[in-house]
């Protein structure tokens, strides 16, 4: 089921704007049915979706239910905290936020940063083996997936180490026995596909929106807890320089503090659109020197997670973190136990190449024949029309996402139903200037008037005040804003009923004209106005006394109109 993957939508919430697609980076969006699902097998779970679905129909799985389960069961359960608790929580001493978190129900609380340091002494040592060559950062799963996935070429340049958040639930593990249970909380959602494919080591994760909801379902306020200092906050220790890690740049502190490699290339680069730029010129750096690059998902590093509130600058976060880290090592692990790892486990995307002509056909299912009608709009989320067209091959979307053939065939389709609709129609905007027409209006208006039709199309742009002398209707209709107005009107020698109707109230309306000595429309006229009167009748017969006079006088109007049309008709 969807709703069992890190991120998935509701999709009846979904409504087709396609700004999920417009957003990712990597197209990991399928439309279905007019509704955006996540393509899992290529989504990186940056959670990009998540912050800019309009309607909030991208949705992050809740494991809030499934924690407190473990700790309904009396489990001992462990937190490992991200070390930008600080930007969420400003102002909150280390003290509070671990007796806020035992309020919950946790057993003890230790820091994600533990396991960053573990990470950067085995990097480091990495590095000063080798002679040369790239390598890449383990620490963010987002930029893991996104590497194995979609670069898959350069997926035997990442550091063959655990993320600090797994080396230290390994730890916790075998600190505290098998038996227990850890639990991350922090700013990032792909967090929670470590846990899917690491279950061993880490029982759940959890953002930082998720914490202060439940926070707030247990009316627990952490700012109220006391701060008395205690002898140990955080179990083992408090963490040092594995602080640094959540904003871009902290993790090669580390490493460089513990490498002696003094001719390697350090450098860092964080959000989606930079990290695309930095692989896709990876071939062309120079493999004779030893480069390290640090990359992180989010722009700025971990601090702006999609799992984070948004109100304090990249900025001051940073200033936090940097505020925070200690001085001193900290209190470093005593690691007996392998940290190794491979990345065979997640899947590439199977890149398809269409050739040009497969591509051809698929623009034309969307009315493009040639270059010129490839307008490259993006309405559809796409880049280009050719990118497009490749997701219509691949079925991952439709042919009603594209904007300008939607709206192609509602134009082909109104203009069709306008032309053969024996009444007149005519629609106007409030300069009472024609937005369209049909022949039979025209006709309507008289011979010179059908002459104009022929040079001008639908009489576009031409002023009713010169066309129809029954145009205060129109402005009536455009000033009152009324939904709908019909009247009787006598034009040269004919009678004509006229229905205005609003489109844009104020601003464009629209007309029916009907010529009542047509024998069809007088026929039909003649029943529907029999019918009121009967209607008003019967009103009448129940409300004599009260609507007498008032009635009796609509009756005889409405028969003398009748009269009066049926009279022009003999006449002609």
């Amino acid at each position: 089921m969807d709703i069992l993957q890190p991120v998935y939508t509701e999709q009846n919430d979904c409504q087709d704007c396609y700004k999920c697609i417009r957003e990712c980076k990597l197209k990991a969006i399928k439309v279905v049915n007019n509704a955006a699902q996540i393509l899992h097998s290529d989504c990186i779970y940056c959670g990009i979706c998540t912050l800019i679905c309009p309607v909030n129909a991208k949705k992050v799985r809740d494991d809030v239910t499934r924690v407190k389960s473990l700790l309904k069961r009396d489990q001992k359960v462990i937190v490992s905290l991200a070390p930008s608790f600080v930007t969420e929580f400003p102002n909150l001493s280390d003290e509070q936020i671990v007796a806020a978190l035992k309020a919950l129900g946790f057993t003890h609380v230790s820091e994600t940063a533990l396991g960053a340091q573990e990470v950067s002494k085995k990097v480091s040592e990495f590095i000063d083996n080798q002679d040369k060559g790239i390598y890449i950062s383990s620490a963010c799963p987002s930029v893991v997936e996104m590497i194995c996935k979609h670069y898959p070429k350069y997926k035997n340049y990442i550091t063959p180490f655990l993320s600090p958040l797994l080396t230290h639930s390994k730890f916790l593990k075998n600190e505290y026995g098998e038996d227990s249970h850890v639990v991350f909380i922090g700013p990032c959602i792909a967090k929670k596909s470590e846990s899917d494919e690491f279950p061993e080591l880490l029982d759940a994760a959890l953002t930082f929106s998720d914490l202060k909801r439940w926070f707030e379902e247990e009316n627990i306020d952490p700012y109220l807890f006391a701060g008395e200092q205690q002898a140990e906050v955080f179990v083992p220790g408090k963490a040092g320089k594995g602080v640094l890690y959540p904003i871009d740049g902290g993790m090669l502190m580390g490493v460089k503090n513990n490498t002696t490699a003094t001719d390697a290339v350090y450098m860092t680069f964080s959000g989606i659109n930079n990290i695309q730029s930095v692989l896709k010129d990876l071939d062309k750096y120079k493999k004779s020197d030893v480069m390290f690059l640090e990359l992180l998902a989010c722009d700025g590093g971990c601090v702006n997670g999609p799992g984070t509130s948004k109100s304090y600058s990249t900025a001051l976060k940073r200033l936090e973190i940097i505020g925070r880290a200690d001085k001193d090592l900290g209190f470093q692990l005593n690691v007996d136990f392998p940290i190794e790892r491979n990345f065979n486990s997640i899947v590439p995307v199977k890149k398809i190449e269409h050739s040009s002509n497969r591509i051809k056909e698929a623009l034309t299912m969307v009315g493009k024949y040639s270059d010129k009608d490839e307008i490259n709009c993006g309405g559809c989320g796409y880049n280009s029309c050719k990118e497009f067209a490749g997701a219509l091959l691949e079925d991952r979307s439709e042919p009603n996402m594209c904007v300008s053939y939607m709206r192609k065939i509602a134009h082909d389709k109104s203009s069709a139903l306008l032309r053969k609709i024996p009444s007149g129609v005519v629609i106007v905007n409030d300069q009472l200037k024609i937005r369209d027409s049909n022949l039979s209006f025209a006709r309507m208006m008289g011979p010179e008037i059908e002459q104009l039709y022929d040079t001008i199309p639908g009489l576009v742009d031409a002023d009713l005040h010169k066309i129809a002398p029954f145009y205060k209707l129109f402005s009536s209709a455009l000033k009152t804003g009324a939904e709908n107005m019909e009247r009787d009107i006598r034009f040269g020698n004919k009678m004509f009923h006229i229905t205005i109707f609003s489109i844009h109230k104020n601003k464009i309306v629209g007309a029916i004209l009907r010529d009542m000595s047509e024998p069809f429309i007088q026929r039909e006229e003649v029943i529907s106005r029999a019918k009121s009167v009967n209607q008003k009748n019967l009103e009448t017969v129940q409300k004599i006394a009260y609507l007498l006079g008032e009635n009796a006088s609509e009756t005889e109007e409405m028969l003398n109109s009748i009269v009066e049309f049926y009279t022009l008709s003999q006449d002609q």
